[in-house]
């Protein structure tokens, strides 16, 4: 990547006015096609991406992240863009994702920052001025419709019934329904604990935030609280939401009293978790990414868990259990230990 790494050098030079030659080393990437490298010159590092401008969304990423920057949210900063050959230039982060430092002993601590975090950016940005699209019931329709599309045509290769398709098309419609009725504010997206930094100074950071848009309150809480890379037990999960739910209603965010929010929350999972579950199966067998196959049980044990609480569901829990799960299993991927055994 000569090209990227002279590109830095001249941002570097016009900027911090630093004339020394740097080194670029590889980073690990992520489900995107984008790729990323640490930029070292001086004694110091940067963060350079190539993300090609006919594949992935430069242009929202600026946009939000000042958004986020304006909100008091700690992301990286931004020091180059050149939106024709998809180069970008940030501020480096370190190496401190929060997933793997999600202990027993510190998780209370770094969801609470997590949750916080979420309040500002849904209380520091604007819905009407963001200039965000709307995460609307079209959209939120159209990813769950990846679930029969890649996890069951292509994953396991079942094509459901007319009747089945029938009480799918109920569930995300009951699905939409109640996302669609919740309070509308900044969406990341994606916040999980793999797109969440550590800072030196103990601040968390956020990343990858490019796919924003103005959605329900309880999506974000969902990524972070039912994360598809890790799982933790309900009564902790229903913990750190009644604290999301005091902070966000202490910032007017929403009214507790407004309506049954554990439902919305399972129901918000079970959005996640349907569409989760297409996008981890496409990644597969379209972008040859098996790294995500790992994760499919767990999604799959969320989807269930979900649909055992909640009598609104019923129908949809018996046939996951009855005709997906036998054939989820069959797979090589299937991981019994990552599903919950909870029933009505």
């Amino acid at each position: 990547m000569n090209e990227l790494a002279q590109w830095c050098a001249d941002c570097l030079r016009a900027g911090p006015g630093i004339r020394e030659p740097g080194v670029l080393v590889p980073l690990s990437g992520d489900a995107s096609f984008r790729r990323y490298f640490r930029y070292t010159a001086a004694g110091h590092t940067w963060v350079a991406v190539h993300a090609p401008p006919d594949k992935e969304k430069n242009r929202e990423f600026v946009q939000v992240r000042a958004l986020l920057q304006q909100a008091a949210v700690p992301v990286p900063a931004l020091l180059g863009h050149d939106e024709n050959r998809g180069f970008l230039l940030l501020s480096d982060l370190g190496d401190r994702l929060l997933l793997p430092e999600l202990s027993v002993t510190q998780v209370d601590h770094r969801y609470r920052q997590a949750l916080q975090q979420i309040v500002a950016m849904q209380a520091g940005v604007a819905p009407a001025d963001a200039g965000l699209p709307a995460y609307d019931g079209c959209r939120l329709q159209d990813e769950m419709a990846l679930f029969p599309q890649w996890f069951l045509g292509q994953l396991l290769q079942y094509t459901p019934s007319a009747s089945e398709q029938q009480m799918l098309d109920s569930l995300f419609a009951r699905l939409v329904d109640s996302a669609v009725a919740q309070p509308q504010r900044f969406v990341h997206r994606d916040y999980h604990a793999r797109n969440i930094m550590i800072l030196d100074d103990d601040r968390l950071a956020t990343i990858d935030f490019q796919d924003a848009v103005i959605g329900p309150v309880l999506y974000d809480p969902v990524s972070l609280l039912k994360d598809c890379y890790v799982r933790w037990p309900r009564e902790r999960v229903l913990g750190w939401l009644d604290d999301y739910l005091a902070m966000a209603a202490a910032a007017g965010i929403l009214r507790r009293e407004a309506g049954d929010w554990v439902y919305a929350f399972d129901a918000m999972g079970l959005q996640r978790h349907i569409k989760v579950l297409g996008i981890f199966a496409r990644l597969w067998l379209r972008d040859g990414k098996a790294g995500y196959l790992g994760d499919l049980t767990r999604v799959l044990g969320y989807t269930l868990e979900a649909l055992s609480l909640h009598e609104a569901f019923a129908d949809a829990d018996d046939w996951f259990r009855e005709v997906i799960l036998p054939k989820a299993s069959a797979q090589d991927w299937f991981r019994v230990a990552d599903i919950d055994g909870v029933r009505r």
